[in-house]
Order: structure tokens, then C-alpha cells, then sequence
């Protein structure tokens, strides 16, 4: 590792990524929709969220491992899928290497810049991730590669509703990049050389494709012509997430939840676990954090599912306030694409380091042995917290 190459908090990442990264690169891992209300809301939910430790009678050794469909895990961290990880040469295969070499599951995005191949060769256990797109042959293709291939498990992603517009801009991303996109970008890419570099060094240059969504034998599309065929498919019913469901034939969650009714459905329609999540406040702005979201879910439907909370992750401490409030693990997503671009490799296993650091501290101080030893009286949770949709 380079010298003074170590960060020790995710906000440390985070500002190494700014620096190493071209404005535009860095906005879109930013993201956020709107306003940003529900993106700010994120993180700064798990701040009103408190502890009170114990100072005696701890115990000396903490069990941080778990398990999510079906994959035993050595903590309850888990890879959320992201798409087109150009922010390092080697982008989802550097990202599985460190979760593997971390002992925990990756989740690969169907708009990834990787083959689903190349990503399982890293990491055995990986889940593939899709959304509703395409008509039901072209879904049911895809799911079927993605099976034989070896995936553990399918995500399914619906929570999106396009919302655009950013009160701080958008990222300028070009559809492809040609020697026109090049010239039009050299400026933003020269101000960060070692960027650059890396890629240079590597002999390649950022991948916008889409390879996962090829079909046998065709080119792969650009990850906005695979955009174009999302948005014009007609929206998902419930019926169609049964028969998604009913065609992976395995490990699935269903991505997006925030609302009870929801939870209850996504039971009936048979899945094996949800992810309480707005996509990362990048969905429809004013939705809550999830956190505050996921205790009434938890009430409902937590002894009938598995239940992951997605979005505002920073900390380990995050970490144990969601498994206490109901989560069996967490999905990382801006987190570990910091760690990615500030390090590489190394630098989301220093991020899943930190998480695990983070947990382990806390479970120290709650008196704990084991993560599944948490309770919701181990958070105080302060009156007008939560947050209870759809009950």
C-alpha cells in the first residue's frame, strides 16, 4: 500500500475520492435527486439515534458474523450494487476481491462495467442485481445466464421513479468515450492526473458499457442506451415480482421498501428478504431515511423475512444501530465507491476495516458478545424518530 495511503473514517475517503477524482465522476457517485432532503436525511438520521454503554462486565470477544441469502458472512456488511464503477481501472472485480478478502458478499449491479464472470471468479459470493427491464424473455434470458454463471442470490431493484434535476447540477457524462467526448472532457481529466494515470497505466480507459445486458453474440449496450430500455418498459406489478421471483427460483430480495403494505406484499409475493431502502436518497426526494423507516417494517414483518437496510452507512456504530432496530445486515454503497477511488482495492478493504472496527467497538461498549444480541432497547430513540408508511 502507498505510503500515508491508510484513512481511518469513511469521511476521509470521501475527501480523497474529491480530490483524486474529475468533477463529473465524483457528482455522479454524489448523486442525490431534487432537493437532496432525503439524501441529507441518510446520515444524518443515525446522529439522533444514541447509545448508553455499559462500563463493566463486558465481554472480552464480539461475534460480528451472519448470514444473508443463504451466504454466511464474517460481518453484516454487505456489498450494495452500484452501477459502472469507472472510478478505478479495475472497477467491480477490485471491489469483489476486497469483500471476499473481508469475508462478505458482493452485491454486482446489471449495469456493471464487469462481466458477472469475471466478478464470481473474485468473489463466489456474489448476488446479481436487476431491474424490471426489457420484456419477459429478455428478463428471463438474463436471469438464467446470471444462474448458471454462479450467482448466489438475485436483487431485485424497483425503486426509482427517474426523478431529475439537481439543485447543485448534474454530472456531464457522455454516452460513450470517443475521441469527441475525450476532447470535450480533457481539461476536468487533466486537472487530475493520477487519475488518469492509473487508467493509463492499465492500458484501458473507463468502461461505460454494460456487458451483463448483452446479449450472446451482441455488443454491449452503453450504460445510457441500457437507461433508454429501463425507462421505456412498462412498470413492474406485483405479479411481475412473483413471476421474477418464480423465474430466478432462489435467494431473492426486493429492493427499495419503506412502507408496511409494501413489506406485506413483498411476503405474499414469496421473496427471502427485503431491503429497506430509497436508493440512496437518489429515488423520490422527501423520502424518509430508511432507519427511520425500519423498525415499523421490522414489527410487521421482521419473523416472516430477512431484512436489510440500505442507505446512510458511514460507521460501524450505523451498523449496530440498524441490526438493533431490525436489520440482519447493511448494504454499503457510497461508502465503499469513496474507498475505491482513494485506494483501489485496499481502499474498500480499509473501508469495510473501518465498518468493523466501528461495530466491534460499540458491541464492546453495549456489553454485547454477538451481534445478534441486540435489542431495540440497546438505542435510545428519541420521540417522532420513526417513521411508519403504509401501516
Amino acid at each position: 500500500m502507498p505510503r500515508n495511503a491508510w484513512f481511518e473514517t469513511v469521511a476521509e475517503a470521501q475527501r480523497r475520492a474529491r480530490k483524486r477524482l474529475p468533477k463529473s465522476v465524483y457528482s455522479a457517485l454524489l448523486a442525490g435527486s431534487e432537493a437532496g432532503v432525503s439524501y441529507d436525511d441518510n446520515t444524518t438520521a443515525f446522529r439522533e439515534l444514541g447509545f448508553a454503554p455499559h462500563v463493566a462486565g463486558l465481554s472480552d470477544t464480539r461475534d460480528l458474523s451472519t448470514s444473508v441469502l443463504g451466504q454466511d458472512i464474517s460481518l453484516p456488511v454487505i456489498i450494495s450494487p452500484t452501477g459502472v464503477q469507472a472510478v478505478h481501472p479495475d472497477g467491480e472485480v477490485a471491489v469483489a476481491r476486497a469483500a471476499a478478502a473481508r469475508g462478505t458478499a458482493m452485491g454486482l449491479s446489471s449495469f456493471a462495467s464487469k462481466p458477472l464472470s469475471d466478478v464470481l471468479e473474485a468473489n463466489p459470493q456474489t448476488f446479481f442485481q436487476s431491474y424490471w427491464m426489457g420484456d419477459r424473455d429478455t428478463m428471463s434470458r438474463r436471469l438464467h445466464e446470471a444462474r448458471d454463471a454462479g450467482a448466489k442470490g438475485l436483487i431485485a431493484t424497483l425503486d426509482w421513479s427517474f426523478s431529475n434535476g439537481r439543485d447543485w447540477g448534474s454530472p456531464t457524462i457522455p454516452e460513450k468515450l470517443d475521441f469527441k467526448a475525450m476532447r470535450q472532457n480533457a481539461l476536468s481529466v487533466l486537472a487530475r492526473p493520477r487519475w488518469a494515470y492509473e487508467f493509463a497505466k492499465a492500458g484501458t480507459i473507463p468502461d461505460l458499457t454494460t456487458p451483463n445486458l448483452a446479449a450472446p453474440g451482441e455488443k454491449p449496450p452503453t450504460f445510457f442506451g441500457a437507461y433508454y430500455e429501463w425507462m421505456q418498459t412498462p412498470l413492474a406489478t406485483w405479479d411481475d415480482i412473483a413471476w421474477m421471483r418464480k423465474e430466478w427460483d432462489g435467494p431473492f430480495m426486493l429492493k427499495g421498501i419503506c412502507r408496511i403494505d409494501d413489506a406485506r406484499r413483498a411476503v405474499d409475493a414469496g421473496v427471502t428478504a427485503i431491503s429497506v431502502s430509497n436508493h440512496g436518497g437518489n429515488n423520490l426526494d422527501s423520502t424518509p431515511a430508511p432507519i427511520r423507516c425500519l423498525p415499523a417494517i421490522s414489527g410487521a414483518v421482521g419473523d416472516q423475512i430477512e431484512i436489510v437496510l440500505d442507505g446512510g452507512i458511514r460507521r460501524g456504530s450505523d451498523v449496530v444501530k440498524a441490526v438493533a432496530l431490525g436489520a440482519r445486515a447493511v448494504m454499503i454503497g457510497r461508502a465503499y465507491l469513496w474507498g475505491l477511488a482513494a485506494n483501489g482495492q485496499a481502499g474498500v478493504e480499509n473501508v469495510l476495516d473501518i465498518l468493523r472496527g466501528g461495530i466491534d467497538s460499540a458491541l464492546l461498549g453495549l456489553g454485547k458478545s454477538s451481534i445478534h444480541e441486540l435489542t431495540p432497547e440497546d438505542v435510545i430513540v428519541q420521540p417522532g424518530f420513526t417513521r411508519t408508511l403504509g401501516g
